[in-house]
């Protein structure tokens, strides 16, 4: 059997090796030709899986091991009678912490206080369910957006587009939907941009395209009076520079980056082909221990210090907006070549799971807290 496997997801080679012959490729070389023989094909976003890819091969499982798969043309697999599957909140907890970091970052750095402030979370799903359980535990009011979840549960907890993009941070966890009633594509656009408040803090970890950039450039330009936070872009891996030079953390679409989050989508692909061929499976990972993994933080310090300091232990957010702004040293020609060789070579942060925390004195809220976070207790 024949797999052909993204060289850049984690443990590809160790896991599905197991199964058959594994040959690892660069997501954006695989190619029809490279296909001919292959019988499953294991990839990540950035490859794109249709009829032009596939045709005349022998492929009957796809695997993506990413939570989102507007990569995939899942009509044509259907068709077709290609299995597929993806790593639905494989890397949730990463992207969560990714986001939390944010905040917590640029609180300390503008001197903002979350007492009485609210948060939009738009789409609330694997991603943004956890976003918003932990932002209720810190006393933020949070606005849920989600119109395909709202009409499922037909539950009132739901608020209008609108109402999101008013509040005092706005984070997306959407799907790229391009077209009919759930679209998603510029979601935030020249005709809403204007609803989002001066000093908001606007976070997209979602897709590049649920944000358009021109337009949140202009008003960057116009008057630079967010907070933004872009991990994923337009166009990418070309990314627009000059965009990147207005925001105030840009990286490179590796919110969801965390060892945990790559090693479980790998998993979770991998025990679904063995599932789909009726084998059982023979590997799991196994994952290093943290060195250094005890959290002392000022217990005198505010929350958003305090919680910065926390968030910052497992993952310093601004190494990665550093290493983005070396691409205006790139040539024009080099910009996505070193995109992508930024996301190749990531070092893979860990999660606060793998942290404790000294609990002693601490007050009943925090340990609360801490728990939603997954933090240990030494």
């Amino acid at each position: 059997m024949k797999i052909v496997i993204d060289e850049n997801i984690s443990f590809g080679k160790e896991a599905f090796s197991t199964i058959g012959n594994v040959f690892t490729v660069s997501g954006r070389n695989i190619t029809n030709d490279f296909l001919k023989d292959t019988d499953a094909l294991i990839v990540r976003s950035i490859t794109n899986v249709n009829e032009s890819l596939l045709e005349n091969t022998k492929v009957k499982f796809v695997g993506t091991a990413t939570i989102g798969f507007d990569h995939i043309d899942t009509t044509y697999l259907s068709e077709k009678g290609i299995e597929f599957t993806s790593a639905a909140g494989c890397n949730s907890h990463a992207v969560k912490e990714y986001v939390l970091n944010a905040v917590f970052n640029r609180c300390v750095k503008h001197n903002i206080s979350l007492e009485g402030k609210s948060i939009g979370v738009i789409g609330t799903g694997n991603i943004g369910s956890k976003v918003a359980e932990i932002s209720d535990a810190l006393g933020l009011r949070v606005v849920r957006n989600d119109p395909p979840l709202q009409r499922r549960l037909k539950s009132s907890e739901f608020s209008s587009l609108e109402k999101a993009l008013q509040c005092d941070i706005i984070t997306f966890h959407v799907p790229l939907n391009k077209g009919g009633i759930d679209n998603t594509v510029h979601l935030l656009n020249e005709k809403n941009l204007y609803l989002v408040q001066p000093g908001a803090i606007l976070i997209n970890t979602s897709r590049g395209p649920v944000v358009n950039n021109l337009a949140l450039k202009k008003r960057l330009k116009e008057r630079k009076d967010l907070h933004v936070i872009l991990d994923v872009w337009e166009n990418e891996p070309n990314l627009d520079l000059e965009l990147l030079s207005l925001v105030e953390i840009g990286t490179a679409h590796i919110a969801g980056y965390s060892l945990e989050g790559k090693v479980n989508g790998t998993t979770m692909i991998y025990e679904k082909l063995c599932k789909f061929l009726n084998k059982p499976a023979a590997w799991s990972p196994k994952l290093p221990a943290v060195s250094n993994s005890i959290i002392e933080f000022d217990r005198k310090a505010n929350k958003e210090k305090l919680l910065s300091g926390i968030f910052s232990k497992s993952y310093n957010i601004m190494d990665d907006d550093a290493l983005m702004r070396k691409l205006r040293n790139q040539g024009a020609v080099d910009v996505g070549k070193y995109f992508d060789g930024l996301r190749k070579t990531y070092n893979h942060r860990r999660e606060l799971n793998n942290y404790k925390i000294n609990g002693s004195g601490l007050e009943e809220n925090y340990r609360n807290l801490f728990e939603l976070l997954r933090l240990k207790t030494a």
